[in-house]
């Protein structure tokens, strides 16, 4: 841990000197992956990783967050049926759950049983999910694997465990929870379940399935609260207003724009394009306000020549609903100068518009 660069030549070199080379690069490996899991772990300097393991991992407050779900559910004992490195499986530990986790990768496994014994408790069994016999009044948590050798999938038959697995746990009497993609299909999620779409310092993380939990799509801003569809209203479609709301990702993904401060006179610039709009700024964790400062046809000239005469050098570009490549159209605009400034291409009611704004930071404690 005290090279300057554990991934270098050098770096190997002087440590073979003195040490096995397998046990040379295993060390190495595991201070690469230390350094990168900090920004996930708070006791990332102490715990062992796999590659592939650090990458599925949910994060520490996100994992954190589950576990105050299932301790408030008056759960007392949790498997963590395919447990990987044991992100989930510490954090329940820490929430004082009792833990037993299950990986069927012997070296996955060993791994997770030194990061859990830094929670102080649980252990970890080799085996696969499916066939533990979990005992009755403990509940379950699943992170199906959907990874094949092509990468990723949403395939229903590659997952391990099974989706018919998965499906019957939900389906069951014990309490369960099923951690899945963010970009989870809506025709997978089984009717009755809580949907819960997690977002985590503006990153939508994942989609978590919930069986004993009240039904229905809930958004999930980790530090901040939940929306869901108690919060729910009508919202008109009409022309731009003073300020564009761009709401979070969970919240565009659990489909719960008209939750949105159910109280401020909010609006909607097209029915199916994700934009919100108001005539007075809104303070909310669960979305981003710009203020308008030109309302503009959508035409690159007309563009590029706004932001030459204002000097604009540092230019953000977001768009909905219009076929274009912000990348391409932002080196199109040729940005130069000290200002800067948000382009916002949508959709509305009189067409598609551009929309120069203004970003407006929110209140500290609306910070995700």
């Amino acid at each position: 841990m005290t090279e300057a660069d554990p991934s270098s030549l050098k770096a190997g070199e002087r440590l073979r000197a003195s040490f096995a080379p397998e046990d040379v690069a295993w060390a190495l490996t595991q201070a690469v992956l230390r350094r990168k899991a900090a920004a996930k772990f708070s006791r990332a300097h102490q715990m062992l990783f796999t590659p592939d393991g650090l990458e599925q991992a949910s994060r520490e407050p996100v994992a954190r967050w589950r576990a105050e779900r299932f301790a408030a559910a008056g759960v007392a004992e949790v498997w963590d049926l395919g447990c990987g490195i044991g992100a989930d499986a510490m954090a329940f530990a820490d929430a004082g759950l009792r833990v037993v986790a299950v990986e069927v990768d012997a070296e996955t496994a060993a791994v997770a049983q030194h990061n859990l014994d830094l929670a102080g408790a649980g252990e970890v069994r080799v085996g696969r999910a499916e066939d533990m016999d979990v005992p009755a009044g403990a509940a379950v948590f699943l992170d199906p694997a959907r990874r094949t050798a092509r990468g990723r999938t949403w395939r229903v038959e590659d997952f391990t465990p099974s989706w018919a697995f998965v499906l019957g746990h939900l389906a069951g009497e014990r309490f369960a929870c099923v951690k899945l993609g963010p970009g989870v299909p809506k025709e997978l999620i089984p009717a009755g379940v809580q949907s819960t779409f997690v977002s985590h310092r503006g990153d939508v993380v994942e989609a978590s399935l919930w069986n004993r939990l009240p039904a229905g799509a809930r958004a999930v801003l980790v530090g901040s609260g939940e929306l869901g569809p108690e919060h729910r209203r009508e919202l008109a479609v009409r022309p731009v207003g003073r300020y564009v709301i761009e709401p979070d990702g969970a919240v565009i993904r659990s489909g719960l724009l008209d939750a949105v401060a159910p109280e401020h006179d909010l609006w909607l610039l097209d029915a199916h394009i994700a934009y919100l709009s108001s005539d007075e700024p809104l303070s909310s964790p669960f979305a981003t306000t710009f203020e308008v400062m030109e309302d503009l046809s959508y035409d690159a000239k007309r563009l590029r020549a706004w932001v030459r005469e204002h000097a604009v050098g540092t230019l953000e570009v977001k768009k909905r609903g219009i076929d274009v490549d912000p990348a391409a159209l932002r080196r199109q605009l040729k940005p130069k100068g000290p200002n800067a400034a948000t382009l916002i291409l949508a959709r509305t009611v009189e067409g598609t518009r551009a929309l120069v704004c203004r970003r407006i930071e929110p209140c500290p404690s609306h910070r995700n």
